[in-house]
């Protein structure tokens, strides 16, 4: 069995972590796949895209790279690549363990690590924002008074809008400081959090006023492409995304300044080859940086670079290493709108649900995704997995997708009543 699949002449490749379509596509690019999952995200839909599976938790990293080092013995492949948030930093562990291509483990750390990447950008002077560590409300008076409101509070790690909260007055101190403390007693399941230790301290900066965007990016040996840069909506207590288009209606010139930031940010942390998904605030005092992830951003981003620029960044992503896919030399011209917008029903117990087949069968449809029936709860929102679901739409232009999004997403009535 090994002879017959070494002797298949095709490059291989392990995939960390990841929905189906990762694998279907890996393999569709002409990969031989090595398959690192959850136990429970794995199931007989992977088997005829996945020559070999390893079946584990694989943010246990001590017990990750043995069984790996193992598995490439057996089945040498070329470079560990993940498209999910859990697995980049195993996936740079990976890596730099095997002495294969990818990006540093240094580089990923700095991504993953809010408090340490604002420090690495102070030091360069690129995205001044003033920021700190805290563990107490204490800690975050003396930020006030230092600093002034509002603030944001959040965690040093994690993404998805997760235990984000804006202080605006002093009567909030108490409250936000107990109301993250009792993140660390929720019951979390596996794939929920990167790390254990998430709430035990937390980010404390000032708060940046302005919309906010996120710039999509593929990297090709140190030389950066913006694909697209993709206007927000946001809604809820928090910071939770609810709609999202392509291509942004910014002026050229902002977007001019948007691209030298992001541009000088991925040098500065020192990111190669790849994705990059990175969020960003249009300040009265100047774009600024709020985070950013090598990966594809998540909320449908890639399905909206493919409707509005025709490019699959998970193809590149999965295939450029390999040299599968030509690399891009310059940004992509837009070829039409394309929006996506999430459904958020009022939070209780699902009595009813209308108007799906009006929705599909619209023009303007491009992909619905509905995660409730009635029965299910609804939760408040509050981080981007209390979504029950979204639409995309396509239009002539952004702004025409937009209202086609907002059309379709008001035609799916979730209907709720309130829990006992």
């Amino acid at each position: 069995m090994i002879d017959e699949v070494v002797s298949s002449g095709r490059p291989r490749v392990l995939v960390v972590g990841g929905k189906l379509k990762h694998v279907r596509k890996a393999r569709e690019l002409g990969l031989d796949v090595v398959h690192v999952q959850y136990p429970d995200e794995y199931d007989r839909g992977h088997w005829p895209y996945v020559d070999q599976a390893l079946l584990l938790d694989y943010g246990d990293i001590d017990r990750l790279l043995p069984l790996v080092r193992a598995l490439h013995a057996a089945y040498p492949f070329q470079a560990a690549v993940s498209l999910s948030e859990l697995g980049l930093l195993p996936t740079a562990r990976i890596n730099e363990a095997l002495g294969l291509r990818g990006e540093s483990v240094e580089t990923v750390e700095l991504l993953l690590d809010k408090w340490r990447m604002r420090r690495h950008l102070a030091a360069r002077d690129i995205s001044p924002v003033a920021s700190a560590v805290g563990r107490s409300g204490q800690d975050i008076r003396e930020f006030v008074k230092a600093h002034g409101l509002p603030i944001i509070v959040k965690p040093v790690r994690e993404s998805g809008s997760l235990g984000v909260f804006r202080i605006r007055d002093q009567a909030d101190v108490d409250v936000v400081a107990e109301r993250y403390r009792s993140l660390d007693d929720v019951q979390w399941t596996l794939g929920d959090l990167a790390f254990a230790d998430s709430f035990h301290e937390f980010l404390m900066e000032e708060f940046l006023d302005g919309p906010e965007i996120s710039v999509e990016t593929l990297s090709f040996d140190g030389r950066h492409v913006i694909v697209a840069v993709t206007d927000k909506e946001v809604g809820g207590a928090g910071f939770v995304e609810i709609g999202h288009s392509q291509p942004s209606g910014l002026s050229a010139e902002t977007l001019g300044e948007v691209r030298r930031l992001v541009t000088d940010f991925l040098d500065a942390v020192g990111l190669r080859n790849g994705p990059g998904h990175t969020e960003v605030k249009l300040t009265s005092r100047g774009p600024r940086i709020i985070e950013s992830h090598n990966r594809i951003g998540g909320d449908r981003i890639n399905e909206l670079a493919e409707i509005a620029y025709g490019v699959d960044m998970e193809h590149y992503a999965l295939g450029a290493g390999f040299g599968l896919v030509e690399p891009l030399t310059a940004s992509p011209e837009p070829q039409g709108g394309a929006a996506v917008r999430f459904i958020t029903p009022e939070p209780g117990r699902v009595v009813e649900v209308t108007g799906v087949d009006a929705v599909r069968a619209d023009p303007a449809y491009v992909d619905l995704q509905l995660d409730v029936k009635p029965g299910d709860e609804v939760p408040p929102l509050t981080w981007n997995e209390d979504k029950v679901g979204h639409v995309i739409a396509r239009g002539a232009t952004a702004a025409e997708a937009i209202a086609n999004g907002k059309r379709l997403a008001a035609a799916i009535h979730v209907r709720t009543e309130p829990m006992p």
